[in-house]
Formats: structure tokens, C-alpha cells, sequence
């Protein structure tokens, strides 16, 4: 029998990280690792209790959720940790800052339970997950300050079929949705998907969609 996936929970608000917990426990494949109300906790029990997933909050005490994810799954981290990063701020700056600190997926706590457990079984298989809606509204919002003023480079190493794959990406389609877009098969979508981040030298999707903002891919 398969071992159950471990999560640790930190959120700073006792009744969230108690709805999350007993979601999460509520299913057979999940168990909870642990439970706790800021970064600096979430760090030190993350290097003892080695769980699967991190669900991280952003806004915390002691440690902010993005500094807790820099030091569980940043660059140059021996042992990285999978982030899921659920919080209410779905136009916060620190959105963006916490995926570039490493985090491999974001969703909304208002999102319904099923999306969360979703979420938490994605990334712990090594896939990355954005929220759609957010992922457009980042771009709405901080595209100005992140993409280049040069104008798209000329030496992105990539193929037109794979630049295409690339921007619906970024605008936070799913494999069955680019699928859908270019008439093409999911398993097609999948070798594109690993060509590009091997291509880039890109860890996830999260890092591809970051990429391709900073190199104004998409607008």
C-alpha cells in the first residue's frame, strides 16, 4: 500500500489552519505531518519532520510565509521542500515574490476544498500549479515591472511551437486546455512541456511562467 503524503499546515489563524488540517486528514491518500502559526516554526518542522508538501500561508509572524519558502525551496537548497502557497491576497505583491522564492503552486483559500486537495496531490508529484485566474491577474498587474524594457530577445532557444506552448503557459492554461487550443494530445503537450524546461533550464511551470513575464512573452 502506497504511503499517504505528509503535510505540514502553517497558517497563522487557528480556525484556517484547523479547516485545512482536517480536510487534508479526511482523506486517505493525505495525512497531516504538522501544524503551525509562522515561518520560522514552519522551517525548523519542515527540516524534522521531512513532509512531502508545505501548505504556506504568506502573511505570517516571526517569518513571512516568502522568507519561509526561500529557505524550505529556494536556490541553492540541498534538500528542497514542495511549497503550496494558499492565501487570501490573490492581487498581493508578495504573490510573485513567493514564486520566485520557490514555491511550486498558489491558490486562494476561498477556493473549495476539492481544489485545494487537488492542489497538494499536483505539486507533491512534482508538477507545479497555478491558479489560472491568478496567474493573468499577476500578469495584469506586475508584468510592467518585471518584463524587460528591450523588447522580446532574439536568442530565447526555443522553437515557434514551443514559444507558442510557452505563452498559454503563462496565461495559465492547463495541458488539457493547450491541448484543446492546438488541436494537439495531452501527451504532445507533455513533451512539449518538458523540451521547454529543459531547454531553459527552468525547474517547473511555475519558473516557466515567471520566464516567460520577465522576457515579455506575454502581454
Amino acid at each position: 500500500m502506497t504511503a499517504p503524503v505528509r503535510v505540514l499546515v502553517c497558517d497563522d489563524q487557528v480556525l484556517v489552519r484547523t479547516g485545512l488540517a482536517t480536510i487534508i486528514d479526511a482523506q486517505p491518500d493525505l495525512e497531516v505531518a504538522g501544524e503551525c502559526g509562522d515561518g520560522r516554526t514552519a522551517v525548523e518542522m519542515a527540516g524534522r519532520l521531512r513532509p512531502d508538501v508545505v501548505v504556506m500561508d504568506i502573511r505570517m509572524p516571526v517569518l513571512d510565509g516568502i522568507e519561509a519558502t526561500r529557505l524550505l525551496a529556494g536556490a541553492g537548497v540541498e534538500q528542497p521542500v514542495k511549497v503550496l502557497v494558499v492565501t487570501t491576497f490573490n492581487l498581493d505583491e508578495y504573490v510573485y515574490e513567493a514564486l520566485r522564492a520557490g514555491a511550486s503552486g498558489f491558490l486562494l483559500k476561498d477556493a473549495p476544498p476539492a481544489q485545494l486537495l487537488h492542489g497538494i496531490r499536483t505539486v507533491q508529484t512534482g508538477q507545479a500549479l497555478l491558479d489560472p485566474e491568478v496567474t493573468r491577474k499577476l500578469v495584469g498587474r506586475y508584468a510592467a515591472r518585471i518584463r524587460p524594457t528591450g523588447g522580446i530577445p532574439s536568442d530565447i532557444p526555443l522553437t515557434p511551437r514551443e514559444l507558442e506552448v510557452l505563452r498559454l503557459i503563462a496565461d495559465g492554461f492547463s495541458n488539457s486546455e493547450i491541448a484543446a487550443a492546438l488541436l494537439i494530445s495531452q501527451e504532445t503537450v507533455k513533451t512539449f512541456v518538458s523540451r521547454i524546461l529543459a531547454k531553459l533550464g527552468l525547474r517547473d511551470r511555475v519558473q516557466a511562467v515567471v520566464y516567460a513575464y520577465r522576457q515579455g512573452l506575454v502581454t
